[in-house]
């Protein structure tokens, strides 16, 4: 059995352990949450490494993407500086590869609902899950992208493709170098609600992204709304379903419950695959389609 582990800053409510069948090969995948201790998140990379076939990095990224350039996050890279044997992915493969055929999945699936209601789309941080933000775009979506608004609480909405690399070249290099947990809510953080920015929720009738920044403001009352995320458990979908969401779409497949996060899916990738290092997209995509996984839909309400 291959044994692909997610070790996230996020909280230990969260863990799970499954196995699954992927290549032929039974992969457990499990996550760990450490409920924003860095430190020990770092240990268990290190005294894990060489005994799993692959880590997850999770709760975080390693860097984030917007078009050809790769912002590093400087606090996060210690977690796995003594990882030298087991190969380390943050998802970012996934997120390039799965998260593109989204808005293409959501025209074949609901098109008439969502033309009906208007092709507008929130996305919470388009830095954070690039290939989510080149589908909705590429479809013609009117996009309203919130990285200012969730990740540092400034109320401008940023509307072009244009706009997403300015403000990506001007503060990247800088909110990079600052503790990670200034950025994105880790720990018990991650199971706070402060409803926020409710006119953009209530202007979306699409709003996708990571489903810590979607819960974290999500107004009491999102009816009709389709939701785009994944890393979600039971009880977000009960809370989506409870503010009057119609559809819920995971880019990940539902495993056991929930959706586990685009780390640990890329994760169980490459421990199943056998190469013993990270994939590249070329290979991720082929994966993909051999294994015909692609989002999956839930009817809400």
């Amino acid at each position: 059995m291959k044994r692909a582990v997610s070790i996230s800053i996020g909280s230990s409510k969260r863990d799970k352990v499954v196995e699954v069948e992927l290549l032929g090969e039974t992969v457990s995948i499990e996550r760990i949450g450490t409920d924003g201790d860095m430190q020990k998140a770092a240990q268990l990379f290190e005294q894990l490494d060489g005994k799993v076939d692959a880590f997850g990095v999770g709760g975080t990224d390693l860097g984030l993407r917007v078009a050809e350039r790769w912002y590093p996050l400087y606090s996060v890279q210690p977690l796995v500086k003594n990882v030298h044997k087991t190969p380390v992915v943050d998802g970012g493969g996934l997120k390039n590869t799965l998260e593109v055929q989204l808005a293409s999945f959501i025209d074949r699936q609901i098109g008439e609902y969502v033309n009906q209601h208007g092709k507008t789309a929130l996305l919470t941080s388009a830095a954070d899950r690039w290939g989510m933000a080149v589908s909705f775009m590429n479809a013609g979506y009117d996009c309203v992208f919130g990285d200012l608004m969730f990740g540092v609480g400034l109320p401008f909405p940023i509307r072009s493709e244009q706009g997403l690399k300015r403000m990506a070249a001007l503060l990247l290099p800088i909110l990079g170098r600052v503790p990670f947990e200034w950025l994105y809510p880790t720990g018990e953080k991650q199971e706070k609600r402060v409803p926020k920015w409710e006119k953009y929720y209530d202007w979306a009738t699409v709003t996708g992204g990571d489903c810590h920044y979607i819960m974290r403001h999500l107004p009491d009352q999102i009816a009709g709304k389709v939701i785009v995320t994944n890393t979600t458990t039971p009880e977000d979908v009960q809370a989506f379903r409870q503010a009057g969401a119609k559809y819920l779409i995971t880019s990940t497949p539902v495993i056991d419950g929930r959706s586990f996060g685009t780390n640990m899916m890329e994760a169980a990738l490459v421990a199943a695959s056998g190469k013993r290092r990270a994939l590249d997209q070329a290979e991720l995509s082929a994966l993909l389609e051999q294994l015909g996984l692609e989002p999956q839909l839930q009817v809400l309400n």
